[in-house]
């Protein structure tokens, strides 16, 4: 393991001595310069994993090398020495971007721990620039890929909100078309951090629970509460909240929603004190919000507040045109996933894919691809490969519900028998969701949309 080079400047050359023994002996390989020009120029000629400097030098100061070690050089920690009558200029140093400093005479082995813990915090620091690097590259706008005209002009709507932080964007589509992933492009396009991008899934929580995900709460604020919690908004602070399935959200927390965005602030339950919302908000729903706001199951003021820059990603067998672009880029990433060569998919198994109603959109054909790369053994996908999860596939010009016989096309019938003791309004409605659910093949969302209820009336209260 190489040891890390340590670059010492000082106008006195016995300090110069000293550091480069106490490097030594310490498992570092110290360079010497005995001005800031002179370290400049050992800079341009190899690498430094890091330098101590002088504070008070002629010529060219500390401050100053600091300031063109900055410029020319980035990403090198810089630790200081300086007298304890001037720390002043040590604190004005680490405002200007020092990892820390020393006071002389300094002891050894502080000396070493200082150095080993910028060393630590600097290394930490690259591996997150590379993770982000790599996630913008994952999330950009660029990495959607698509020739629709109709999805570029949603990319293009989406790029131009990426400044308005305090601006909430609204997603709407159906289930699987990709409304995370256009937030996370957002999000990362505005140079969010990988952690700060925080979404919630309102359908999933209980809403005796989701109250809490949201704000956090304090200590003894309700039973079970032994400890104070963070919320999603403190965790999304400088990021981007993601709030799914907004049409979803209980009434209640409806109106403290509302607040919140128009505000900007919230509080913790069972507390009074008031914390910034400092957090681009994005809602995503596969529910039309207007129908809802009609039915009295949506706040009309909040839906005004959310629908201020509104994001309408199309199905996906309304841009057919991007399938065999997204079929390859699933390949692309199934290869290197599976460790396996994929040639391709042969026409036949292509025409398939082109004509199935992809209820489940882009999702959908994620995973009917992963499985079909399972399957194949050349590395060439055929139609045997393809399963879509139905009993059949449904034709791009059908709906799941296909007219019995002697009904016209747009009409459903039902049959439905009951035990005379148990005829009610309940148990008719349960047979009419799992009937809906068995003709949407187990899709709730697709079921949902279609009886125009809540996800949440499909599962067991």
């Amino acid at each position: 393991m190489n040891q890390p080079t340590i670059l010492v400047v000082d106008d006195q050359q016995i300090v110069l001595l000293l550091l480069e023994t106490h490097l030594s002996q310490a498992g570092f390989t110290p360079l010497t310069a005995q001005s800031g020009a002179q370290a400049l120029a050992i800079l341009g000629q190899r690498p430094v994993d890091l330098i101590i400097s002088d504070l008070i030098m002629p010529e060219m100061g500390g401050l100053e090398l600091l300031e063109l070690v900055r410029k020319l050089h980035p990403g090198i920690p810089i630790i200081v020495l300086t007298a304890h009558s001037s720390v002043e200029g040590a604190v004005e140093a680490m405002r200007r971007g020092a990892y820390d400093y020393l006071e002389k005479p300094y002891n050894p082995d502080d000396l070493r721990m200082t150095i080993q813990r910028a060393l630590d915090y600097h290394h930490v620091v690259r591996e997150n620039e590379q993770i982000r690097g790599l996630l913008q590259e994952r999330f950009s706008f660029q990495s959607i890929v698509t020739v629709n005209p109709a999805m570029k002009k949603v990319l293009g709507l989406a790029s131009k909100v990426v400044p308005a932080r305090q601006t909430t964007v609204a997603i709407f589509g159906e289930s699987g078309s990709g409304k995370e992933v256009l937030a996370r492009a957002i999000h990362f396009a505005g140079k969010g951090l990988p952690n700060s991008f925080v979404a919630v899934n309102c359908a999933a929580i209980p809403e005796q629970l989701l109250e809490s995900e949201l704000f956090g709460h304090v200590r003894g604020a309700f039973t079970g509460a032994d400890r104070d919690r963070e919320g999603k908004f403190s965790q999304a602070c400088g990021g981007t909240l993601l709030l799914d399935e907004i049409g979803d959200m209980p009434l209640p927390l409806q109106t403290k929603l509302l607040r919140v965005l128009q505000e900007r602030v919230f509080e913790k339950i069972g507390s009074n004190d008031q914390i910034a919302a400092d957090c681009r908000v994005i809602v995503a729903t596969n529910r039309n919000l207007a129908e809802l706001v009609a039915a009295g199951s949506f706040r009309e003021d909040l839906f005004h507040r959310i629908n201020v820059f509104p994001l309408t990603i199309p199905p996906l067998r309304d841009r057919r045109d991007d399938i065999p672009l997204l079929c390859e880029d699933v390949l692309k990433q199934l290869r290197q996933h599976l460790g396996k060569p994929l040639s391709g998919i042969s026409e036949r198994a292509m025409k398939l894919m082109l004509d199935y109603r992809w209820p489940g959109n882009v999702r959908e054909l994620r995973n009917c691809l992963e499985r079909a790369a399972i399957l194949t053994e050349d590395g060439v996908i055929q139609p045997d490969h393809i399963d879509f999860g139905m009993k059949e596939s449904t034709p791009a010009d059908s709906s799941p519900w296909d007219a019995a016989d002697g009904m016209e096309p747009g009409q459903v019938s039902y049959t439905l028998t009951l035990p005379l003791c148990d005829l009610s309004l309940k148990a008719l409605t349960d047979r009419i969701l799992a009937a809906t659910l068995e003709r949407c093949a187990g899709n709730k969302s697709r079921a949902s949309q279609l009886l125009k209820i809540g996800r949440k009336a499909f599962y067991p209260h």
